[in-house]
């Protein structure tokens, strides 16, 4: 067997059963270190404190997202629209590489250990790393992915309102947090895909299957993504490295891996990791192993704010939540405040890592992006907002708040 033929790799998917690697390039970059690193990335960052099982990890999801362009390629071009080879090469890159930016525990700590640069950010940067050493062969992949490349509708297979990265993370996190009401039929989703005027469109019959769709992407939100524990869990984790933070920069020695060093001791923004190529390796290899080991270690540390935060986490002692539909009364969390630096015994600055207040926002649908249009029969295209008779135009818009309130227990 020739080298090139072993880059035809079979993967088993607990969701698709199984997936194979369409193009070598696409094994190459697989086995590539940037991307083994998402191995070692949780896909839900700390939910399986609510729900035990979900410990999938980046990779998962990204490989997931990678069979769906496939499907969806295959079922475009069997509808007469062209997508050159080199076509889809570069888009099923694009979505094997759109979450390979993630920082540790995935959108958790996303402004915790940079500032002012997102993972979708770090992912450019690594994917123009990549076609550096890659010999220019993720150029497309790139254009397609920053929306630079004349055929549009290739971008929104990749970041849109329905894309391969919505249909994967819906099934696959209410597959393995066991959430029934995330599920969605991709299948037939893909099965409707079609081209008009550049733009992806659903045919009209699957119109009832978008509906699902986008119904299971707000009860995700609220049952999981945003459920009042892992929000509780996420903010200590938050406040942990925040803290840790501002011990490092009044020099207080904190036990931390290399990589972790590097971000917790400095500021860096994205005009640092333009600047300095280096960064970025060190990004590449800081994952979650990192930042929990690093907080374990921290519980007996000799600071009692940073030993009782990590305490908190390690062992589930987590905040208590409330939520509710308006802003928090300033006097009450004042009032908490002083409760809780008393039972603690911390002082004004400390406290604020042990009160927690913030709001969430929930929208299944935004018009105002990439619409999901439905194709009917005599050519007419609508907003999937306009199409439905199920679901009100107002209600599909409408952004809902959720304000929180954390505090030890």
């Amino acid at each position: 067997m020739t080298n090139s033929s072993n880059k035809r790799k079979i993967f088993n998917d607990p969701i698709y059963g199984f997936v194979s690697t369409p193009f070598e390039i696409i094994f190459d970059l697989i086995e590539h270190p940037y991307f083994q690193r998402l191995r070692r990335i949780k896909q839900l960052g700390l939910t399986n404190l609510v729900y035990p099982g979900s410990l999938h990890t980046r990779f998962h999801h990204a490989m997931g997202a990678m069979h769906l362009m496939g499907l969806a390629i295959e079922e475009i071009r069997s509808k007469g629209h062209e997508i050159t080879e080199d076509e889809a090469k570069a888009v099923t890159i694009a979505i094997l590489l759109h979450d390979i930016g993630h920082g540790p525990f995935s959108h958790a700590l996303e402004h915790s250990i940079v500032n002012n640069i997102t993972h979708e950010d770090i992912s450019q940067l690594f994917m123009d790393r990549l076609n550096i050493e890659f010999n220019g062969e993720l150029t497309l992949a790139i254009k397609i992915f920053k929306n630079n490349y004349h055929k549009k509708f290739l971008h929104q297979l990749v970041s849109s309102q329905l894309d391969m990265d919505r249909l994967d993370y819906l099934k696959r996190d209410s597959f393995f947090t066991g959430v029934s009401e995330g599920v969605i039929s991709s299948d037939r989703i893909i099965k409707m895909l079609n081209v008009v005027n550049d733009q992806l469109t659903i045919e009209a019959k699957g119109i009832y299957s978008i509906e699902k769709f986008i119904i299971a992407r707000r009860l995700m939100y609220w049952q999981v993504y945003l459920h009042k524990t892992v929000l509780s869990a996420e903010n200590l984790l938050v406040n942990i490295l925040k803290y840790a933070k501002e011990l490092a920069k009044n020099n207080v020695e904190l036990f931390c891996t290399p990589p972790l060093k590097t971000f917790l001791y400095n500021q860096f923004s994205k005009i640092d990791f333009t600047n300095k190529p280096e960064l970025l390796d060190a990004f590449a290899l800081l994952d979650d192993y990192d930042i929990m080991t690093s907080i374990k270690v921290w519980t007996a540390h000799t600071d009692n704010v940073l030993s009782m935060l990590c305490k908190h986490l390690v062992n589930r002692k987590l905040f208590k939540v409330e939520m509710q539909g308006m802003a928090f009364d300033k006097i009450k969390i004042e009032k908490l405040k002083n409760e809780i630096k008393k039972r603690l015994n911390l002082n004004d600055n400390e406290v604020n890592y042990f009160v927690l207040s913030g709001y969430v926002a929930n929208d299944a649908y935004r018009g105002d992006r990439i619409s999901i249009n439905i194709l009917f029969k005599d050519g007419t295209v609508l907003d999937i907002a306009k199409a439905s008779d199920q679901l009100n135009i107002e209600v599909l818009e409408k952004t809902v708040k959720k304000y929180y309130l954390c505090y030890p227990k």
